[in-house]
């Protein structure tokens, strides 16, 4: 809605709209109130004027229409709209704050919910901005009519809307809790299931919002949840105890759910208690950090305790809860597991690790139910727990796999099942030791491969980074194994080699088929000789592709890398010049990636790579030797040693912009860490690799030349660094130039050369012996009364 018109038209609009609002003709009233909700959600902050007059208009007839009892829905309307404008302008309101009370006040005690409800928003919404004399008088008549133990009805409404008060203002709820905290404790254990609901929601907002009033309630409000967490008079679950410890088959357990379900009748509220307990207690676990060893004593074997819970929302919540716990246990790993910590035996994380088993046989007979929402809160917490402690599984993955096979398997599994499941899997397989699987392969394997194969992209996606880690699995390359994982490497190639061919499938799928395959050439590419002719020209296509070929280089850095030196020969003389070409984008992760290749296969294949190969690929490298991106500088760097040390020829061509470009670079006062340590290692392959021009005398001279007045202080060191850098390549001749720079600083021609000359004897003597030289010693003393 634009604001074109006067200030008139719209007070116009505003009038029309009330006068509608409480007309007998039921319509009218639909609309006008749908048009003043409309006026006010648009009416522009920042034009105040305005908007207090149309708040000036609508505010008399909202608290007439308020106080009309007879018509209920002109009412409730009046009322949605007032808390609209109360959340929006209620500064604005504030002459009217008091008449609005007034008028609110009452309509607690209407006899219709939908009303009490609304007047709740409404208040709540005035707690806000109202002043300090009616926020009193508000919290006293609230706090009084508790005390006057009212009707049920009346309660329940009076400690909603405390609830919701301290919901929209915490920040001024601080001073009540003393007052509020007894009395709806003590209404918490009245036999009434709703009052103990809102008891306990009235409980989770003071937690959440006044955290440090709270403190000294903790303990109680902790134990009063504790106890209404297992508050189920309608039901015996010794039952089930008995079914589980027996190993119930399948279909009894689906008979038993049919029985629970004639508990579930709507009479039975106390779900919402048990519900509400969780919550709150969600909220005190995510609050109270400090309390997280005691959580584990006391909390936690609860929690665990009530995963069997029979209502789906409420074990929800109840996993929930425990995933708080899990989340706020991230942090204190680090602090628990240090060795030096006298207490450690007693961290939260060393009692979570004892409680592991309890954890996994509460979840793994839920990892069974036919509720989706059950199983993906269940792959939920174990992940978490996986994330807080790797390996804590690994005794216990028979007891998981079952219940991850059947998910995988159900037929009626939603896609957001499977995908969770699969994920699951994936933090499973990441964060525990290969060989605790490998008893588990071969069940594994099928329906991973079948999820690849969905017709669904997102699950496809998720199984093809699932089959990933899983190849790294069955055959890790960093630690032996006897596992024969031969009868699964055709099987988990033809399976990949059909996503990676597809040309028109997801984007998504495309890139982790790409990835995937790049694994298992990598890990298994010595039992694939023959299937890497189909393979590899496939690799090339999607290089050559824009949109694929980030990930295709990240992918053939992995092949490129692996110790089976997989054959790569006859892609290297297509794919070289192409990754060369990359060197020209603006794309910097493209760069980076192709540096971090080229350097690979340089040094992993360098028979198969001749000069000319190499020299249009180090004609791209010049410019990026620069300032401006240091980490890409680095890795130019480390690959021009590389084909220093293994091509040199191919740097003939080029050396002398290079060199003059390695230079810049050293004299940038950004220059430091990573990028410096490469540039001194490309200067003594340099040395060793005996081009004509550029040896160690060549280079010496060069880099001395530079150390000229007027430099950054950091260039200094920098040059310095390289001097020393190329000294140590040639041990022999460091004493002639240790003398010859002892000279400088005994007769130096300015302060710049005087404090080169000490930089270079400094670095060099941090690399070699130099007590042979004559009067060093003596020498470096002086210039400390040098003036």
């Amino acid at each position: 809605m634009g604001w074109k018109g006067t200030r008139e038209k719209v007070e116009m609009v505003v009038d029309a709209l009330c006068a509608n609002m409480v007309s007998d003709k039921e319509q009218l009233q639909d609309i006008s109130s749908i048009g003043l909700k409309t006026v006010i959600s648009e009416l522009p902050l920042a034009s105040s004027a305005l908007a207090a007059n149309v708040c000036k208009r609508i505010i008399g007839r909202l608290s007439s229409a308020i106080e009309k009892q007879e018509d209920v829905s002109v009412q409730l309307e009046a009322l949605d709209i007032l808390a609209d404008l109360l959340s929006r302008f209620g500064n604005l309101l504030v002459p009217f704050h008091a008449t609005l009370l007034s008028a609110l006040l009452p309509q607690l005690c209407s006899p219709r919910q939908a009303v009490r409800k609304r007047t709740i928003v409404a208040l709540s919404h005035l707690s806000i901005s109202c002043n300090h004399t009616l926020y009193a008088k508000l919290m006293d008549f609230l706090l009084d009519g508790l005390c006057r133990d009212a009707n049920p009805s009346t309660t329940r409404t009076y400690i909603q809307c405390i609830a919701a008060i301290c919901r929209q203002a915490g920040h001024r709820f601080g001073e009540q809790i003393e007052r509020v905290t007894p009395s709806i404790a003590a209404y918490s254990h009245k036999e009434d299931d709703e009052l103990r609901e809102y008891c306990l929601q009235a409980f989770e907002a003071f937690v959440q919002r006044c955290p440090k009033e709270m403190t000294l309630h903790i303990g109680t409000v902790t134990e009063l949840c504790l106890d209404y967490l297992t508050y189920d008079p309608n039901y015996n679950y010794d039952d089930d105890e008995e079914g589980e410890e027996e190993g119930l088959m399948e279909t009894e357990e689906e008979a038993e759910d049919d029985d629970n379900d004639e508990y579930s009748d709507d009479d039975d509220m106390s779900w919402k208690v048990r519900r509400a307990a969780a919550r709150c207690l969600e909220a005190i676990i995510a609050t109270r950090h400090e309390l997280l060893a005691e959580f584990y004593k006391v909390v936690s074997p609860a929690l665990i305790a009530r995963f069997k819970e029979r209502e789906e929302n409420v074990k929800s919540d109840i996993f929930r809860a425990y995933v708080a716990l899990l989340r706020q246990t991230r942090p204190s790993v680090g602090v628990t597991l240090d060795p030096d910590v006298m207490d450690q035996e007693e961290g939260p994380s060393a009692m979570l690790q004892t409680q592991v088993p309890a954890i996994v046989r509460a979840v793994h007979h839920q990892m069974r139910e036919k509720s989706f929402k059950t199983r993906q809160d269940c792959f939920l917490l174990l992940k978490e727990l996986v994330v807080v402690l790797p390996g804590a599984l690994s005794n216990h993955i028979p007891s998981l796999i079952p219940g991850i096979l059947y998910s995988l398997d159900d037929k009626n599994s939603s896609s957001n099942m499977k995908i969770d499941t699969l994920s699951f899997m994936h933090s499973l397989l990441t964060s525990h030791p290969a060989k605790v699987f490998h008893d588990h392969v071969a069940v594994l394997v099928p329906p991973v491969i079948a999820a690849v194969g969905d017709p669904f992209y997102k699950i496809a996606a998720e199984a093809l980074l699932l089959l990933q880690q899983l190849v790294k699995v069955i055959r890790p390359l960093d630690s032996p194994t006897n596992f024969d994982f031969t009868p699964f490497t055709m099987e988990l190639y033809n399976c990949t080699l059909l996503r990676l061919k597809a040309a028109d499938i997801d984007q998504e799928v495309k890139e982790r088929a790409i990835s995937c395959m790049g694994q298992i050439v990598c890990n298994l590419g010595d039992y694939l000789q023959g299937e890497l002719p189909v393979c590899l020209p496939i690799f090339l296509d999607r290089l050559r592709n824009e949109i694929t070929r980030l990930t295709t280089i990240k992918a053939l850095t992995k092949v490129a890398g692996s110790p089976l030196r997989v054959d790569m020969r006859p892609l290297l003389p297509e794919a070289v010049p192409v990754l060369g070409s990359f060197l020209r984008k603006n794309q910097r992760s493209l760069k980076l990636s192709a540096l971090t290749l080229l350097d690979t296969l340089v040094r992993n294949y360098s028979s198969a790579l001749d000069a000319d190969l190499l020299v249009k690929v180090v004609a791209e490298l010049t410019p990026l030797v620069s300032e401006a991106d240091l980490h890409i500088a680095q890795l130019t760097l480390t690959l021009l040693t590389s084909v220093s040390e293994l091509h040199p020829s191919a740097l003939v061509f080029t050396s002398d912009t290079l060199l003059q470009q390695v230079v810049l670079l050293a004299l940038s006062p950004l220059l430091q860490g990573a990028a410096l340590v490469a540039m001194l290692e490309f200067f003594q392959s340099l040395v060793q690799a005996g081009l004509s021009g550029l040896g160690y005398r060549d280079l010496l001279t060069m880099l001395v030349a530079q150390a000229e007045p007027g430099l950054h202080k950091q260039a200094f060191y920098s040059l310095a660094k390289c001097v020393a850098a190329l000294t140590v390549t040639r041990r022999h001749e460091a004493p002639a130039v240790a003398e010859q720079f002892l000279a400088n600083v005994q007769r130096p021609q300015n302060d710049a050369q005087h404090v080169f000359a000490l930089l270079v004897i400094g670095e060099m003597g941090r690399h070699m012996d130099l007590g042979g030289v004559a009067g060093l010693k003596e020498v470096i003393l002086s210039s400390f009364s040098s003036p």
